[in-house]
């Protein structure tokens, strides 16, 4: 299996925000060694002709074999990044998203296969955990922050009382 690396161009993509007690639904993130360096919120590139909510729900029926429902307006960010030497550049609708009812409950860690083979494992993480010391970033950079940084009329999940769910 080859190593993954940022397209040479220009990509649109559409990413879910999904939270459960307060923690964020991300995939691991890894180098070439293998290492945990980051997560990120599921989902993927917005195919020609495709408005990025059908992307959305493609991808997560796609990579979870479920119908998410899309719960807010998104988030725009253009992203410019670098992995293993070779540089990125997304633009990106970020969105809240809501599972089925009782899809996943019980459940630490989902599984799933990328379109290339590729195994994927995405876990509910606390945005307390990320991008501090030696612990994951979040990708895209800069995410954390504005979802800290929204205002009080749009904030989301982690900013809600404990032991409030958007599952």
């Amino acid at each position: 299996m080859t190593a993954w690396r940022p397209h040479p161009h220009i990509r649109v993509v559409a990413i879910g925000l999904h939270w459960r007690d307060g923690r964020l639904l991300a995939a691991e993130v890894r180098d070439d060694a293998g290492r945990i360096k980051g997560v990120r919120p599921l989902g993927g590139e917005i195919e020609f002709g495709e408005g990025w909510r059908a992307a959305l729900m493609r991808e997560f029926n796609e990579e979870l074999g479920i119908d998410v429902t899309i719960t807010g307006e998104p988030i725009m960010m253009e992203n410019i990044f670098v992995h293993e030497g070779s540089t990125g550049h997304e633009v990106m609708f970020i969105v809240e998203v809501a599972f089925p009812d009782g899809a996943f409950s019980g459940q630490d860690r989902i599984d799933f296969h990328e379109d290339n083979g590729e195994q994927i494992v995405a876990r509910w993480f606390d945005l307390a955990d990320l991008d501090v010391g030696d612990g994951p970033s979040l990708y895209p950079t800069g995410l954390k922050d504005v979802l800290l940084n929204l205002t009080p009329a749009t904030r989301i999940c982690p900013l809600r009382p404990a032991g409030s769910d958007m599952a």
